[in-house]
């Protein structure tokens, strides 16, 4: 998952590293430490003889016996290095900004603790700038173990981005947790719409509500509403037609849907491999409609990893849940700090 993005970062840790350890190699040594006596012997003159660094050493640098302090010389080309690298992965400019302060807070003036490797300090700085802009995640099952049922959700986006089949996977995913789910059909426009939801429905023995083609999608998600209270159902999953937000019309009916609905929660839906323009997009959305938490589509698809980066700092709502492929079982719940320790691993 995000192999590109992966690469550069890794590229952009052994550079801090290098650059890091060349500084520690350059500054003066420790004062020397005389050996101590050995008892009814002859005071000693001998010092503890200090050993060649290996390639290895100045890789990864042990600090012995001082602490290593620092500077902004020692990173700000690897750091102009690293900000390049994020914003060819499509990470937006404000969460690059954000990573690249960071860092720079996370390593520059402190004093590190003795015997703590370079490499170390320079992976915490990463991980901790990374996690500071992905958010905490969002746990689901939790979140609807804890509210009153039947918990509504309704999922908004734009055309083509794998909305349909996402509520189709979550709904699986639901079921495997031990919840009752009904699902609305409430795209009523698109040729097709109808009948696909309701093909995954069947496969995962989901009951669905469904119109005709053409019908108000907001009676559609009332009625569906009615049935999970009638029925005691835990979760309502609400599918709409995929819409962009620059569409005044179709933007008014979803505030109307909502309005019908009283949605829970509104999950907004994109695809990874947009980038920026998820971002973009989910903002707009949140800000006309609302949304809660997202979940990007096609991530397998997406080796640059700026969309799933950059958008629960821009607009502040959490991911829910990645899409990996196009099997029932290809969601993942978003953990960040998953996501964080496969991009950089752990510090040697």
């Amino acid at each position: 998952m995000f192999s590109g993005l992966k690469e550069r970062l890794q590229a952009a840790r052994n550079r801090l590293t290098g650059s890091i350890g060349a500084a520690a190699e350059a500054a003066p040594p420790a004062a020397e430490q005389p050996v101590p006596e050995k008892t009814g012997a002859a005071p000693s003159t001998s010092i503890t003889p200090q050993k060649s660094p290996t390639l290895a050493d100045k890789v990864k640098i042990l600090i012995i016996d001082r602490e290593l302090v620092v500077s902004e010389k020692d990173i700000a080309e690897a750091l102009d290095e690293l900000e390049m690298t994020l914003l060819e992965s499509d990470v937006a400019l404000p969460v690059t900004d954000a990573i690249i302060t960071e860092i720079r807070t996370g390593l520059v003036g402190k004093h590190r603790k003795i015997g703590e490797s370079v490499d170390a300090i320079v992976v915490g700085a990463l991980k901790s700038a990374l996690l500071n802009v992905l958010g905490n995640g969002f746990d689901l099952p939790a979140y609807i173990r804890t509210h009153e049922r039947p918990v509504k959700i309704l999922f908004t986006g734009v055309n083509g981005t794998g909305k349909t089949t996402t509520v189709a996977k979550i709904g699986s995913y639901l079921k495997k947790q031990g919840f009752s789910v009904v699902i609305g059909a409430g795209d009523t426009y698109r040729a097709g719409a109808i009948e696909q939801i309701g093909v995954h429905a069947e496969r995962l023995g989901i009951k669905i509500i469904e119109h005709q083609t053409g019908a108000d999608p907001s009676a559609v998600l009332f009625d569906t509403v009615q049935y999970a209270v009638s029925h005691k159902t835990d979760v309502v999953l609400a599918d709409t037609a995929g819409r962009f937000h620059t569409k005044a019309n179709l933007m008014s009916q979803l505030d109307k849907i909502r309005r019908v609905m009283k949605p829970d929660l509104i999950i907004y839906v994109d695809e990874a491999v947009a980038g920026n323009d998820a971002v973009v997009r989910a903002a707009e959305f949140d800000r006309t409609i609302g949304a809660d938490a997202i979940v990007l589509t096609k991530v397998d698809m997406d080796s640059r990893g700026g969309a799933a980066i950059s958008i629960a700092h821009t607009i502040g709502k959490p991911l829910l849940f990645l899409g990996t492929g196009q099997a029932y079982e290809d969601i993942v719940p978003f953990e960040p700090g998953a996501v964080v320790e496969e991009l950089l691993g752990s510090g040697a």
